[in-house]
């Protein structure tokens, strides 16, 4: 960002928190389509991409006054993938298998022991990963159950995909062997 971009974003971060309309404007117009891309990236779904920044700016505009930002562009743009981690989160990994699920619905007396069983495995999937930090138990989920890319999360996370593949591949090694036991405790369970 020039000297003079930085110079008319505090121009307009100071208009917007005095309450200027003119303000809100500019910034809504300068702004939006690029954030609407991040999000729309990230999330690859148009309607909630647009959902996600009209909120941003709705609560730019409400808490105007008790903004406590000098930058802008960063505010916005964390803003954006904050919400979009805060998507994810309540869409979690059960969001291909409800729309799977939604599909089907009138079929489903015959999915309620594919529906445990999933639940099950998800649940085993967590236990797996307990010992690890939220940040690599986030790249598992949205590499495993959610089946992006390293290179997706990596820009995702702003980390190098090299890390990710090391943080992946130690979480991979946990969860395969938490649920090697678990299987073999089961079957120890059921053939004795």
């Amino acid at each position: 960002m020039s000297d003079n971009e930085r110079v008319r974003d505090q121009q307009l971060l100071e208009a917007l928190c005095a309450g200027q309309e003119w303000a809100f404007t500019a910034v809504y117009d300068e702004y939006w389509y690029a954030m609407y891309k991040v999000a729309f990236h990230k999330i690859g779904q148009r309607h909630v991409a647009e959902e996600i920044v009209q909120d941003i700016f709705t609560r730019l505009w409400n808490e105007r006054a008790n903004l406590r930002t000098t930058t802008l562009n960063y505010y916005l743009f964390s803003a954006v993938r904050f919400e979009v981690i805060d998507h994810i989160r309540k869409a979690g990994p059960r969001s291909r298998y409800a729309a799977y699920y939604q599909a089907f619905a009138s079929q489903h007396e015959h999915y309620t022991e594919d529906e445990v069983a999933y639940n099950e495995l998800l649940r085993s999937i967590d236990e797996g990963l307990k010992p690890f930090p939220a940040q690599t138990r986030e790249m598992f989920k949205l590499s495993r159950v959610e089946s992006w890319t390293v290179a997706q999360i990596a820009e995702f996370m702003n980390l190098s995909e090299k890390t990710v593949e090391y943080h992946l591949g130690k979480a991979s090694k946990a969860v395969r062997e938490y649920l090697s036991e678990t299987l073999l405790l089961l079957l120890v369970s059921i053939f004795s």
